[in-house]
């Protein structure tokens, strides 16, 4: 059910025209992997080759993301991965609030169907927006919050954007000790029982300018 609810939302966003980046996309990027995954993964704004593909995370970031997902014996396939905004930035420029505010709600509703137990944000971006906090993803990095996204409970986790940890070896390693510990978080969490649904989401709290760190 999912899926299918999943496959009619994304047609619905593929016309999106909320924020002035509809002008200048090729296409809109959705999200890609497994509908009903357990662990989420949100990361900032399509880049050149996301946008031509219409597929999140294919550029050199995407593959340290496959590279640090096999070392946990994961495959694309088997995590969600979105972003916080669905068409590309200028110049791949940092997203704006209004773009923000503007697509935010397709990403709620993306978590909502897809119901995942651990949602990895992906840099500052993301951390800041499902997090409902200002604090930078340098501090928070690492450490898991529970939080309510789409009407349910989820283990928010921040990591560093693979974008960041591409040419910075200090930073690359910080990003595979915090990716060795999701087997354990998800292992955590499939074990609970179901939590008690809420009957609705939090509202997010207004969206803010950030940067990559």
């Amino acid at each position: 059910m999912a899926a299918a609810e999943l496959a009619t939302f994304a047609a619905e966003v593929a016309g999106c025209t909320k924020c002035r980046l509809a002008e200048g996309r090729t296409q809109v990027v959705f999200g890609v992997g497994d509908s009903d995954a357990d662990l989420m993964f949100v990361g900032e704004a399509p880049g050149f080759h996301e946008d031509q593909q219409g597929k999140p995370f294919v550029g050199q970031a995407g593959k340290l993301l496959d590279r640090l997902l096999a070392g946990i014996g994961l495959e694309r396939d088997q995590v969600y991965i979105a972003n916080v905004l669905k068409c590309r930035p200028p110049g791949n420029r940092d997203p704006q609030p209004d773009e923000i505010e503007a697509c935010e709600g397709h990403l709620f509703r993306q978590i909502a169907l897809i119901e995942p137990k651990v949602v990895a944000t992906l840099g500052n971006f993301a951390t800041k927006l499902l997090s409902g906090k200002p604090t930078g993803i340098t501090r928070v990095h690492g450490v898991e919050q529970e939080t309510t996204l789409g009407g349910r409970r989820v283990l928010l986790y921040p990591l560093y954007h693979p974008a960041a940890a591409l040419y910075t070896p200090a930073m690359l390693k910080v990003l595979e000790a915090d990716f060795a510990r999701l087997p354990e978080l998800l292992g955590r969490l499939i074990a609970l029982p179901e939590p008690v649904p809420t009957l609705a989401p939090l509202a997010p709290e207004p969206a803010v300018q950030l940067g990559l760190f």
